[in-house]
This record gives C-alpha cells, structure tokens and sequence, in this order.
C-alpha cells in the first residue's frame, strides 16, 4: 500500500493526467476545424471548376452566334451587290461568294449545334457535381458547428480540470510539488509503482537502494521520496 505521501501525489497525478489530456484535445480543435474549412474551400473550387466548363461553352456559343450573324450580313450584301451587276462573270463571281458564305453559315450553325449539346451535357454534369459537393459542404460545416460546441465543452471541463489540480496540490506539499513538477515536465507519468524490481515507467531494474527507500516508507508519509535511478520518476513499493 502506498504511504499517503505517495497517494497524494497519485490523486494529483491522476488530475494532471486529465488535465493534460484536456489541453491536448483542446488544442486539437482550431487544427481540426482549419483541415475542415480547407475541404470546404476545395469543394467550393471544384464547384467553380465544374461551372468555368458552362460558362466557357456559352461564350464559345456566344461567339459562334456572332460570327453567324456576321457572316449573314455578309451574305445579304452579296446578294444585293449581284441583283446589281449586270455583267454575267461579275453575277457569277458574286454567285460563287454567295454559296461559300452560305457555306460558312452552314458550318458555323453545325458549331453551334454541337456546343449547345455540350453546354446542356455539361450543365447536367455540373448539377449532378452541385449537389453532392453541397451536401459535402453542408456535412463539413455540421462538423465544425460540432467542433465549436465540443471546443466550448472542454473549456468549461478543463477549467474544472485545473481547480481540481490546484486543490490537490496542497496535500502534497510545497517541496514535494516542486519534485512531481520537475519529473512530470519531461516524464509522465511521474509517479510509477515498482513491479519485480523494476520501475514502472522506464522498465529498468531500480537499485537495492531505492527499492529498500520505496519499501520502507512509513504509513504517515515522513522522509525523502524514492527516485528511479534511470528515469527519475517517482516510485513506490506496490504490493
């Protein structure tokens, strides 16, 4: 059975364990909810990316109707210059501009064709990758609503954390807790019982020395703390 020396510094230990184990989860969350916005800025890109692939086709569309409308006054002035003319080569010089412009239009419209299948398959794609990148978004903001919350609850469970840590401090007494501060700051746990003749932290054979200190402390916790020998830490004789 540990002296009460030793029970006091395992009761503060055990504080400080949950203690820290606060600190870290704590510390976590701004990380965690950093990862979680970086994934919301990709979804928001990919929605980008799947919208620049509509908006590229309109304006492809928008040029090709540009062009045909070009293209077409082109040919009503050709027409006009023939219904002009009276000599038979100038007629059928202008005939012959009049059918590759027609020509032109033909192609140009056969674009358009083709670009606005592809503008009407690209926008399903685009609703289809909308959607599930949405809910994606939505899932990812319900995470960090949650890790918000969760940052909230371990404020108020580490504040008591630390009270409960101060008040087992006092137990132990000043010197004592100066020793626990300076092990458990590098190692912890800082207080370890000693199994078949070997420290509980380290695994390491203590000496005969420091088994007979661990051993031979008595109930009201008087003399000098046992100390591994390799490690530092604080041990105890746990029957």
């Amino acid at each position: 059975m540990a002296h009460l020396t030793v029970e006091a510094l395992l009761i503060l230990q055990d504080r400080d364990v949950k203690r820290l184990a606060l600190e870290a989860q704590l510390k976590a969350v701004p990380r965690d909810i950093a990862l979680v916005e970086q994934r919301i800025a990709a979804e928001k890109a990919a929605i980008e990316t799947a919208r620049t692939e509509v908006r590229a086709l309109e304006s492809k569309k928008k040029l090709l109707e540009t062009e045909i409308g070009s293209t077409e006054e082109k040919l009503a002035k050709y027409r006009t210059q023939q219904s002009l003319v009276k000599k038979n080569d100038e007629y059928q010089a202008l005939g012959h501009q009049i059918e590759t412009t027609q020509k032109e239009i033909g192609d140009f419209e056969g674009q358009e064709l083709e670009v606005m299948y592809s503008i009407d398959e690209a926008k399903k794609r685009f609703a289809a990758a909308e959607a599930e990148l949405k809910a994606n978004i939505s899932g990812h903001e319900a995470r960090i609503k949650m890790l918000r919350e969760r940052e909230t609850s371990l404020t108020t469970e580490l504040q008591a954390a630390q009270a409960a840590v101060a008040e087992a401090r006092p137990p132990v007494g000043e010197a004592r807790v100066r020793i626990y501060d300076r092990i458990a700051a590098r190692n912890m746990p800082a207080v370890v019982p000693i199994h078949d003749g070997k420290c509980g932290g380290c695994h390491l054979k203590v000496s005969s020395e420091v088994d007979s200190t661990a051993r031979g402390k008595g109930v009201d916790g008087a003399g000098a703390l046992a100390t591994c020998d390799q490690c530092g830490r604080i041990v105890y004789w746990e029957a």
